[in-house]
């Protein structure tokens, strides 16, 4: 998940976080977005593809 404004994750609670990604991807509604269920995302929220 993409986070601007804070220092941890709200899903995993990670302080582990990284401004080094490639793709973007925006999940409106997980429960019946093709690629939500591809990806393994059950929160709406921007994603990143791929973290360096």
């Amino acid at each position: 998940m993409i986070v601007e404004k804070s220092q941890t994750c709200p899903n995993c609670k990670s302080q582990d976080l990284s401004e080094d990604y490639s793709g973007l991807v925006v999940i409106i509604d997980p429960e019946t977005s093709e690629i939500a269920h591809r990806l393994n995302v059950t929160k709406p929220g921007r994603y990143a593809l791929r973290v360096r």
